[in-house]
């Protein structure tokens, strides 16, 4: 099919509708569709990666001409306006193509070559180890091993080769087992608690119908429960709603029968399917229309899409689960239909909850490989990479970084990331720019040579680490450690304006606490590296001079860019609902000397220095009232302190 090279005089007009249509020319390449703009003096290109397209409507004529009007899966949404219906037509039907490729070696992943040094593409995709996590977990041990009976996948096509099953666990009955699962998905280790000993497994529904048992699946069942000494019963979670589950008793499926298993408890968690998620987003997306004539229709609208109560629902699936393990020392099986999307969502948020190492960088990216990508997670089917079924499209990616969002704003000092990381990860698992989150299972990306012909994001995020790192985060506070209980009452669940609206900019003229904060750190840091040139300059020419050596002061900032002393104070009163914090940094406003040297105020030696923003916080509520204004969503005006000081506001708000 041949491709317009480019159409002159196009218009662009951004979601919001906030401004006055932008005049250019529209180039169509492999890859991307880029609108250039011709205002003089300027060069302004808007980049639309066609893998990131996900429905091109067009709409009646105006007096302007043929929109064509792009919706993007990042949530972005641009309308373009061509002066001829011809150009218009084929612009639409160019982009229906290009955004629908048929194979896999179409997407962008293939043709993406970053800059990097040649020979370090297999090093670069080990840079995540999922081995080495169970390692990290005391696994394997003497109740835990690894088995191979699913080496070159033979007896389960969407799970990994690498799998932990209880020692006690015969060939025979992991054979059998997996034949009794959907699939052939039969019960794996999924995570282990040291502590409890006390184990995540997850599976697919099993085959029963309304009365067959399998004696293997029932034996696999009891090695789990008696692999962890402490409990003498486990839990089986079915993640669907009860109802789901039994109308798949009739198609020979169903949900384990109590009387037919020893020592079980099985609990329905009442996620909905797939298909329910689909239209809830939809009408989420409907509802976060700029548009919107009220702040009481945007929350009726919000509140009839029920979005915020699936997110509600997963993580109460989550905290489940963490409870059974670190506090009652029990086993529990998790399970949906198949088991790779309800399943892979709430064993994800109970390992976040339970396991501290997942709330760091890296942390985070060993379990979206573990728990997503290895155990079979359907990214290109639910992501829409490829042509395929509507019908198999869903966020279930989406609903598990917004589980993630959701408790960031419930314990910002908890977490080693920040939102402007999981927006990242959002945007790359469909972009396809990368080839981790590219095929649905790790055989797929092993007969399309992935790791050979694309390149993992992984160590490109892993190199940019300081525009994801969360300035709150403190590793050493209770916060950090052990398990977090969030609050799960409604009220507690916010609108995510970051991922939803972020291109809205016109409509949300609002500052982003955490930008000021990381501007804040950054200008501490350039300051601090100014003043230590200083006075090495100050001591060599004191040396030179024969006098004494000027004396050395503490770093502002440390090692782990955490700052640790200070000599001016920042109230903090207003961000942090009236907990007094002392907020260190070099002030913008600080004076100079005639020499250039910064003048300090005396400071009284009894006063604490130490950046502490969870002094007086509580474990089940993060720090005392911040997420009022830590989320993007919720940005506010800067106490009457830090209006008092013109340069530090000028400062702050010159970020944007």
């Amino acid at each position: 099919m041949e491709h317009m090279p480019k159409v002159f005089n196009v218009l662009l007009v951004d979601k919001a509708f906030c401004r006055k249509p932008l005049s250019g020319t529209l180039h169509l390449t492999k890859t991307h569709s880029v609108f250039t703009e011709k205002a003089s003096g300027i060069h302004k290109e808007t980049w639309i990666l066609y893998s990131l397209v996900c429905l091109v409507e067009r709409q009646a004529p105006t007096d302007n001409g043929y929109p064509l009007r792009v919706h993007c899966k990042n949530f972005q949404v641009i309308q373009l306006i061509f002066a001829e219906e011809g150009e218009c037509h084929e612009v639409h039907a160019a982009l229906l193509h290009l955004s629908r490729p048929e194979r896999y070696e179409d997407l962008y992943c293939f043709a993406y070559n970053p800059k990097s040094d040649k020979g370090e593409g297999s090093g670069r995709w080990n840079f995540v180890d999922v081995k080495s996590d169970y390692q990290r977990m005391g696994i394997p041990n003497q109740l835990w091993h690894t088995t191979s009976t699913n080496q070159d996948y033979r007896m389960c096509e969407t799970y990994p080769t690498d799998l932990f099953v209880p020692r006690s666990a015969t060939l025979p009955v992991i054979v059998g087992s997996s034949k009794f699962r959907s699939r052939g998905r039969f019960p794996t280790l999924s995570y282990y608690s040291k502590e409890t000993h006390a184990a995540i497994c997850r599976s697919s529904q099993p085959l029963s119908g309304f009365s067959a048992r399998c004696l293997e699946d029932e034996q696999m069942l009891e090695a789990i429960m008696k692999s962890n000494p402490g409990s003498q019963f486990m839990y089986v979670v079915d993640t669907r709603p009860k109802l789901n589950a039994m109308a798949n008793r009739a198609a020979g499926k169903g949900y384990e029968n109590e009387d037919n298993y020893a020592n079980i408890r099985f609990q329905f968690m009442g996620i909905e399917n797939i298909h329910v998620m689909r239209n809830s987003q939809q009408r989420l997306l409907e509802a976060s229309e700029p548009q919107s004539s009220s702040m009481a229709d945007f929350i009726l609208s919000l509140e009839n899409s029920g979005w915020l109560k699936h997110i509600r629902a997963i993580l109460l699936a989550g905290v489940f689960i963490a409870k059974a393990v670190a506090v009652e020392g029990v086993s529990v099986l998790v399970h949906c239909s198949d088991g790779w999307d309800r399943t892979a969502q709430v064993c994800s948020v109970a390992s976040l909850l339970l396991d501290p190492y997942y709330r760091t960088l890296k942390g985070l990216m060993v379990l979206i490989e573990k728990d997503w990508v290895s155990f079979g997670y359907k990214f290109s089917h639910r992501c829409s990479h490829t042509h395929g079924d509507p019908k198999e499209v869903a966020p279930v990616i989406d609903q598990f970084l917004e589980v993630v969002w959701q408790l960031t704003e419930q314990f910002p000092c908890a977490f080693e990331y920040n939102e402007r990381f999981l927006i990242s990860l959002h945007h790359h698992i469909y972009a396809c720019q990368y080839g981790n989150f590219v095929c649905n299972s790790q055989k797929e990306r092993r007969d399309e040579r992935i790791q050979e012909q694309t390149h993992s994001i992984w160590p490109y995020l892993w190199e940019n680490k300081s525009e994801f790192m969360n300035p709150l985060y403190r590793p050493d506070h209770r916060q950090s450690q052990g398990v977090l209980w969030p609050n799960t009452a409604p009220y507690c669940f916010k609108f995510w304006r970051g991922l939803y609206n972020r291109f809205d900019k016109g409509v949300h003229p609002r500052q982003s606490v955490l930008d000021c904060l990381m501007a804040i750190r950054e200008e501490s840091q350039q300051l601090e590296k100014e003043l230590m040139s200083h006075e090495q300059n100050i001591a060599k020419l004191e040396k030179e001079r024969g006098t004494a050596t000027y004396p050395k002061r503490k770093s502002l900032v440390s090692s782990t860019g955490v700052w640790e002393q200070s000599d001016l104070d920042l109230d903090l009163d207003h961000l942090c609902g009236g907990v007094r914090t002392s907020f260190p940094l070099v002030s913008f406003g600080q004076q100079r000397g005639a020499d250039g040297a910064l003048v300090t105020p005396h400071r009284d030696s009894s006063k604490g220095s130490d950046l502490d923003l969870s002094a007086h916080s509580h474990q089940g509520s993060g720090v005392r009232e911040l997420t009022c204004l830590l989320s993007s969503g919720s940005e506010g005006i800067p106490s009457d302190n830090i209006i008092k000081n013109p340069d530090l506001v000028e400062a702050i708000y010159s970020v944007a």
